[in-house]
């Protein structure tokens, strides 16, 4: 977020017409430089960190770690930046969802079961929604900004088709994890469809600002989904 910040303000896309929450950069907030400092002192951590967990599991963690850390900053930085080149849906799912969820069961476990890759799904797949009603909001000024993301590439229609999707692929996890475990514990997730109906219709309906409540209530159904699913997963092992 620090990097995106920053990022971001200096390539000039939080405009007076930008339609999402507060920026610190371009409101004044924060200066440029404190972002920076922000940046590097959270990457600083996040690496202190990944140094015990390299010697907890090992150097997989290390290769992990490096390739967060780049992909962090070719978000919205150097010369080639992801989420201004459609690239941003992808970034998501792997490093929201499946880095995540398989790494952090690859160092307790010392190995990445088949829930563990089940489980990356939904948690991938809904923080990717996120960004899709982020890019469905500002397609339009994204365009001026010099953002290609999908939403601008295909349209807000493809916007929808894809939030769709990505709350289907959440849902349809937690089956397969009943299905296998021949368990009903894993359905948990689904006392949250309505939710995710809702927003989905609300994606539909609203245009612009109004979205930043849709925005965050996906961020919300993310939480909620992952609670149950965790809960879900301890039953089944009860």
């Amino acid at each position: 977020n620090f990097a995106n910040d920053v990022f971001d303000h200096e390539k000039g896309a939080d405009t007076e017409a930008r339609l999402g929450p507060t920026r610190a950069a371009a409101s004044g907030l924060l200066t440029p430089k404190a972002l920076y400092v922000g940046m590097v002192a959270t990457f600083g951590l996040a690496l202190a960190v990944g140094v015990y967990l390299i010697a907890v599991a090992g150097w997989p963690i290390l290769a992990i770690g490096i390739a967060s850390i780049l992909s962090g900053i070719a978000y919205t930085g150097g010369p080639y930046p992801l989420g201004y080149h459609g690239l941003g849906d992808v970034f998501v799912m792997l490093f929201f969802g499946f880095v995540a969820v398989c790494g952090t069961a690859y160092v307790q476990l010392d190995a990445v079961p088949r829930d563990a890759w089940i489980a990356s799904v939904p948690v991938g797949a809904l923080a990717t929604a996120i960004l899709v009603v982020n890019n469905v909001r500002d397609r339009v000024t994204d365009v001026d900004a010099g953002k290609r993301t999908l939403a601008v590439r295909f349209g807000r229609r493809a916007g929808e088709v894809e939030y769709l999707l990505l709350v289907v692929a959440a849902y349809a996890a937690p089956v397969a994890l009943a299905a296998l475990h021949a368990s009903p514990w894993p359905l948990l997730p689904l006392l949250s469809l309505p939710i995710a109906i809702k927003l989905f219709r609300d994606l539909r309906a609203l245009e612009g600002a109004p979205l930043n409540a849709t925005l965050a209530g996906t961020a919300k159904l993310l939480l909620l989904h992952g609670v149950l699913l965790a809960g879900g997963l301890v039953g089944v092992k009860a």
